[in-house]
């Protein structure tokens, strides 16, 4: 129970615990220790002094001569005086009892010579009080040791942490895209250096990898465009030729794809450059508005709904006049059309603009609870239609947007299908 409790605490919270329970437990074992000690000893002090006055009463009946109390002790004769019914079933030796709701020091002893047993009493009364205050004393010494350990236990663990919490915001303050200065160069050959040396390690790893990535993004997208650019340029060519209508569809096929792959290297290009550290404005500083990219997409989607049967709407319920990275933009709603387009077998795609970013919205086949928690990893597909597309639109959109600053929602509709919204301005 008490590890479990201390695995959901912080490792500041579980220092201060584990130190304040640790002195709750050496505290509280003296105290006892010191308690058990004097109750013992006052036992073994007290029978050894009834035992001397029950030595100097049996001499002084041996001689004739009445005893006299001391110290605030009765003593009781028999058969010479009558033994109060309490101390009537006292043991021989020293003992403890009551009488009228009083402890007593009782001693119990019998002079063979004579025959006669007797009894020494004292009230413990005055002693109560000097144990009532030692209690006190160790109770208010335990408490404060307590707090005094919890005091400190805060204030190591601030000291033990530091380091800790320095290199967490050091890591967190990295980037995987530049060069760094070593994590371990600031700290001593302990357990923190240790860990800040593993952190190097790994992120140099890390860093590795993803250059690696990046340069091959960035190649195989500029390599690409030339010969795509031919492509689509022959396609153009071959368009204003006499062909076939068959003919004819089979070149704008292979022109639009042409047009989608010429797209999609763009915007690997430009994710590249940016998440390089180039910022977007120097990349593409003029943008475009979410009304001129529909102006400009708004013939190519309407074309490609109909292809497939279905109705394109366009709704308009709010301005918005922001300028946005142009490239990334299209990948953004192009993709999400797109993947409108791969799940919808009948019915309507729907673009609305609205203040702030617009929604894309579709009757299609929608899409489950399970499958929303994973819809943006890569190579994703919808559990109903494997087949459909290679998984990395939503993926690709799911980068831009964060690359951006964007912010993407999914929700089901209640007649079916699914809304994509995207929010570029909070």
């Amino acid at each position: 129970m008490l590890r479990q409790f201390l695995q959901r605490q912080t490792l500041a919270r579980r220092i201060v615990i584990t130190f304040t329970l640790m002195t709750t437990i050496v505290a509280g074992t003296l105290s006892f220790g010191i308690a058990w000690t004097l109750h013992h000893t006052e036992e073994a002090i007290l029978s050894r002094s009834f035992e001397k006055t029950a030595i100097r009463v049996a001499d002084h009946l041996r001689q004739g001569k009445e005893p006299h109390p001391e110290d605030d002790r009765r003593i009781f004769i028999f058969p010479d005086h009558d033994i109060p019914p309490a101390f009537g079933n006292a043991r021989y030796g020293f003992s403890e009892m009551k009488e009228d709701g009083r402890d007593y020091w009782v001693y119990k002893h019998v002079d063979r010579e004579s025959g006669k047993y007797y009894l020494i009493v004292e009230d413990q009364h005055d002693f109560e009080e000097w144990e009532d205050i030692l209690a006190v004393i160790l109770l208010v010494s335990l408490l404060a040791a307590v707090f005094g350990s919890f005091i400190l236990g805060r204030l190591m663990a601030r000291r033990v942490i530091l380091p800790v919490s320095q290199l967490a915001g050091q890591v967190r303050g990295l980037s995987a895209y530049l060069p760094v200065t070593p994590l371990a160069e600031g700290y001593v050959d302990d357990e923190v250096g240790q860990l800040a040396r593993a952190f190097d390690e790994v992120f140099a790893r890390l860093r590795f990898s993803i250059e690696k990535e990046r340069l091959f993004t960035s190649d195989v997208s500029h390599e690409l465009r030339t010969p795509l650019m031919v492509i689509s340029t022959s396609c153009e060519l071959m368009l204003t030729s006499d062909l076939s209508p068959q003919g004819r569809e089979q070149v704008e096929r292979i022109a639009g794809a042409a047009r989608e792959i010429l797209a999609l290297t763009e915007t690997f290009l430009t994710l590249a450059r940016a998440e390089f550290g180039k910022a977007i404005d120097q990349i593409d500083a003029k943008g475009i508005t979410l009304n001129a990219l529909v102006e400009e997409k708004k013939e190519q989607w309407t074309e490609a709904a109909t292809a497939k049967g279905l109705v394109f709407q366009l709704h308009k319920e709010g301005e918005n006049k922001g300028h946005y990275h142009a490239i990334l933009l299209r990948a953004v709603m192009d993709n999400l059309i797109r993947n409108a387009l791969y799940y919808t077998e009948e019915g309507w795609i729907r673009l609305t603009l609205e203040e702030g970013g617009f929604r894309v919205e579709d009757s299609g086949i929608g899409i489950s609870d399970l499958e929303k928690k994973e819809i943006f990893q890569p190579f994703m597909h919808g559990a109903k239609t494997p087949g459909k597309g290679q998984g990395l639109g939503l993926s690709l959109v799911q980068r831009i947007v964060t690359q951006q600053g964007w912010q993407i929602s999914l929700e089901s509709l209640p007649e079916g299908g699914s809304r994509f919204t995207v929010r570029m301005e909070k």
